[in-house]
């Protein structure tokens, strides 16, 4: 399972979905309020910041969307 996490700014929610390796179809998983997982939040959004700078650097995306999976798997 390839999980992808994604935050909804108007509802401050973690999107979470889940994309089969080699397949284009991303399937809804659950949203998490931030209040009910603020660590989870602040890591997501980081991860997300990560994308949006001028030096994206693939080795430290992995790292942080690999910390936002333990994060997610260890409060599941």
């Amino acid at each position: 399972m390839s999980v992808l996490f994604a935050i909804d700014t108007k509802t401050e929610e973690i999107i979470v979905s889940d994309s089969p390796k080699g397949c284009n179809e991303i399937k809804f998983i659950e949203r998490i309020k931030r209040e009910d997982n603020e660590v989870l939040y602040n890591s997501v959004v980081a991860l997300t910041s990560i994308t949006k700078g001028h030096n994206f650097d693939v080795a430290i995306f992995k790292a942080m969307d690999k910390v936002c999976r333990m994060i997610y798997n260890k409060n599941k």
